[in-house]
Formats: structure tokens, sequence, C-alpha cells
């Protein structure tokens, strides 16, 4: 079981002209998968906007409205702040959210290759990506579109073999997830027996970011669950037990990562 599950705004703030759900893999794929999800949004007079929050994770994103499968899927890569984006018209998604970690062994590339960007689908998989975006666009409902991603999931894990993770990442991972990102990267590097250049520059090539922004994600994540889920205790409360030791850091890295003051997605917690 993976001992890090994120979160998304969705989940959170809900919205009439807005369905969004996520969906477990099954058990073959749940060390890999984050889970899958779909966002309706269906059009009203009153444009809505949807936030999109950094999780540490890699989305392989179908355009369900798009008019062909050229261009109708892309990759995102691991964020490092949040996007917004503005309906208007009726939209349609299904997407698959793979753990950083695992994403390489599916998209052929390093995770820093999609760093803070979108990247079509086809660029990557060629035709294959053009034929599972048809498949995936004309299937009939979620349950059928699930079935064909684990069936080509699995494919791929058998035909090219898992990428070989390195011992140093996956070790550093685990502590960071572990222990909800708060941690230095002194202090990983020695839990996990690396030295700081070492941590440094595997998360640099495989992940595209630092253990430091890395576990900064982590740590906000961490804290966003813990206010989404448990009702006790104020925002400050939360705050200082995931590490964030005044007022003026803990609004700052919100604002980083959510886009908005603490105080407006959870007004009842003072």
């Amino acid at each position: 079981m993976n001992p890090f599950l994120p979160i998304q705004s969705p989940s959170i703030l809900h919205s009439n002209g807005r369905n969004y759900q996520e969906y477990n893999p099954n058990h073959a794929l749940s060390p890999y998968v984050a889970c899958y999800w779909s966002l309706d949004y269906y059009a009203s007079d009153t444009p809505e906007t949807h936030r999109i929050l950094p999780d540490g994770c890699v989305d392989i994103i179908v355009d369900l409205t798009a008019s062909s499968p050229s261009k109708g899927a892309f990759i995102t890569g691991l964020m490092t702040r949040f996007e917004t984006l503005t309906f208007t018209n009726e939209q349609h998604f299904f997407g698959i959210r793979l753990f950083s970690k695992h994403a390489r062994g599916f998209l052929h590339y390093p995770v820093q290759e999609f760093i803070d960007d979108r990247v079509y689908l086809e660029d990557v998989w060629g035709m294959e990506g053009l034929l599972f975006t048809e498949e995936i666009q004309e299937a009939l409902g979620t349950l059928e579109r699930m079935d064909i991603v684990e069936t080509k999931l699995i494919h791929l894990l058998r035909s090219l073999g898992n990428h070989r993770i390195p011992d140093s990442l996956q070790t550093s991972l685990h502590y960071i997830f572990m222990n909800h990102g708060m941690n230095s990267i002194q202090t990983l590097a020695e839990k996990v027996s690396y030295s700081e250049r070492t941590i440094r520059r595997v998360f640099k090539e495989e992940l595209g970011v630092s253990p430091k922004e890395f576990s900064r994600i982590i740590r906000f994540q961490s804290m966003l669950k813990n206010l989404h889920s448990v009702q006790n205790g104020s925002l400050m409360e939360v705050a200082l037990h995931y590490g964030y030791y005044d007022h003026a850091h803990f609004t700052n890295e919100f604002k980083h990562f959510y886009g908005l003051v603490p105080s407006i997605v959870f007004p009842t917690r003072t």
C-alpha cells in the first residue's frame, strides 16, 4: 500500500456545474497508479474555474470532447505550483494519475522531461497514442474506459519491463512520504545513507525537481488532506503540526500551491 495519496481541489471545494470523481485502480496497478479520475463540466451562464494543485504525480489526460484523437490526449508533468483553467463550454475529461517514480516506465522518458509542462500523448507513444486516445474517446462510460486503460498499462509493464528506479530515489521518496515531507536534505541524507549530492542529482535527473521542492509539495498535500478529513484543530494548529512555524510562512505556502488564502478554502476553521 502506498503511504501517500494526493488530493485535488474539487474534492475540497464542490461546484454545481462540475462533477469530479476518482476511481481506484485494480490491485496489480495500485503501486503505480494513484487513481483514475473523470471531470465533467456542464456549461452555464457563469464560467467555472478549475484549480489544479501540485501533487507529486504525473497525469495522462484524455479530452473526451476533442474533435479527433490527434491532440486529444496529453501528459501533464510534475507541477511545482497551482494552475487554473476557466471553462465556458461543456467539457469532459478522463485522467490517469501516475505516481511520479513509476511514470517513466509507462512514458519511456524521465519525468523531468515533462516538468511544469504538457506534452501530447501522440508525441510520446506515436500511433499507439492515437489509437489509445480513440479507444478512450469512443468508450461507453467510465468503467469501459478503465478497462481499456488497465489493459494498456499492464501490457506496457509486461512488454517494456518496469523502469529500474535508482535505490537512492526509491529510499528517499519512501522517507519523504512517511514523514509527510517534513525533512531537510541533511536529515534525508543521514536517514537514507546517501550523500546530499547524490540525492540532489538523482531527483533532478529523474523528477526534474530538487528533494526540497518535492518535500514541500508532499508536506502541503499532507497538511491539506488533514484539513479536509479531520475537523479538529484550527488552521494554525494544523499548520504548526506540519512545520509551518508562523502565519506568514503558512499563508505564503498555501497561496503558492493553491492560489488562495487558507481562510477562503476552509472558512469554518479559525
